[in-house]
């Protein structure tokens, strides 16, 4: 079956789902077709709730692993915020845990490459664990080992009885994918039994709320973290949060830092479980507030788009991301107000936007037709972008930016 319902909390067992947001029936956000395609577009529920006990807020239905990540059209080495950001990581990483040839690095989630060459040019051996076929196959070709898997407790069996002790897991952005998160965690306390040590980065449910991120809910992403529930969840695992950073990364994100449960956690572990509960995090008018703000937006954003065409202006969007469908679908905004999306991923290119399909092309666009506006899309790599299109902006154009707050940033 592709879809499910679940009716219980994937975390702590519990049948106590509540509501939050009701984003409609949207394709997958990385379905991205030609425009050849005939074939009916697949929609699915994509419903925001949340567990009353252990507070973890999910999705309410979930579509199969394989029909999403068998392969999959992002590339992180595409975003040079990322690559840098991943260098300076792995250099770190290595200095504070002391790494050598004898040690061994593992990535889930691992996609074309883009964390573990870094650890390989600094003669640490590496492991990636990537179930994209494509992805996998770049990484290899980039020269790091990979593992075509999907990462769990079997997963976790095999890595050790192949390769041994493992010094160092990352997980990016991948514990928010897994619709089995307890068989995910039971493998992540496997592979740290002893002194390993984990770094999982993960979107903020915090900064997803306050900032009215609607647009990073989609059917993807499972699970969206706040300290309260991802610390229960490791908990019942024999692990535990040891320290967090702040990250501005996907709009805002934390660095968990997990060690075997014996640990023990810095303070400013128990200063943001503190500060969730001061801000309202478990209580219905928290995100009451949250859906009144998404909706208004729906409103909001076409009107202004409108009368923005309206003027005579030529709009355009920038970045071809998966938050770019979910925005798209949810204000209902497609050709008839944006004529093209921009892109600088090839795979992406000469392809539709799921469900609206608006054209997506490279940037020869912007010298060849000109828009007076660009919709960005990806507006989480918005000082990245910004920085990029430095002569279009020179040029006139103007850059809109969504969210939190539609804004229109001037030449």
């Amino acid at each position: 079956m592709t879809y499910s319902l679940v009716d219980a909390c994937r975390s702590c067992g519990r049948a106590a789902l509540l509501p939050v947001l009701d984003l409609g029936r949207q394709p997958l956000a990385n379905a991205y077709r030609t425009p050849r395609d005939t074939a009916p577009e697949p929609r699915y529920p994509l419903r925001l709730t949340r567990c009353r006990h252990c507070t973890l807020v999910q999705l309410a239905g979930t579509v199969a692993p394989e029909t999403l990540f068998d392969t999959y059209p992002y590339y992180s080495s595409y975003s040079t915020t990322m690559v840098e950001a991943m260098a300076e990581l792995a250099a770190r990483v290595t200095d504070e845990q002391r790494l050598g040839p004898g040690s061994l690095v593992i990535d889930i989630g691992a996609n074309d490459g883009y964390l573990l060459t870094h650890y390989l040019r600094l003669g640490i051996p590496v492991l990636g664990v990537e179930p994209a076929r494509n992805l996998a196959a770049a990484a290899a070709e980039a020269g790091v080992p990979t593992m075509t898997a999907y990462f769990g407790s079997v997963t976790a069996r095999r890595i050790l009885a192949t390769y041994g002790p493992v010094s160092v897991v990352h997980a990016n952005n991948v514990m928010a994918h897994a619709p089995d998160i307890n068989d995910f965690t039971s493998g992540l306390s496997a592979l740290l039994a002893g002194h390993g040590v984990a770094y999982v980065e993960s979107p903020y449910l915090g900064r997803l709320i306050d900032g009215t991120e609607f647009d990073t809910v989609y059917h993807e992403h499972v699970f969206y973290y706040s300290l309260t529930a991802f610390d229960a969840l490791l908990r019942r695992h024999g692990l535990t949060v040891t320290a967090i950073e702040q990250l501005k990364v996907h709009g805002g994100s934390l660095r968990y830092t997990i060690r075997p449960s014996a640990y023990a956690p810095l303070p400013e572990v128990a200063g943001l479980l503190a500060e969730e509960n001061a801000g309202g995090m478990g209580t219905t008018a928290y995100y009451t507030a949250f859906a009144e703000r998404a909706q208004r937006l729906r409103r909001v954003i076409p009107d202004r788009l409108r009368a923005l065409k309206a003027d005579g202006a030529r709009i355009a969007a920038y970045g071809a991301a998966a938050k770019g469908t979910v925005l798209l679908n949810y204000l209902g905004v497609g050709t008839d107000l944006v004529d093209a999306v921009i892109d600088l991923n090839p795979h992406k290119q000469n392809r539709l936007m799921p469900g609206v399909h608006i054209p997506i092309t490279d940037t020869s666009y912007l010298a060849e037709r000109r828009p007076s506006h660009l919709l960005l899309l990806a507006w989480n790599l918005a000082d990245e972008i910004l920085n990029q299109q430095m002569p279009y902006r020179a040029a006139g154009g103007r850059f809109i930016v969504p969210l939190p707050e539609w804004r229109v940033v001037e030449p």
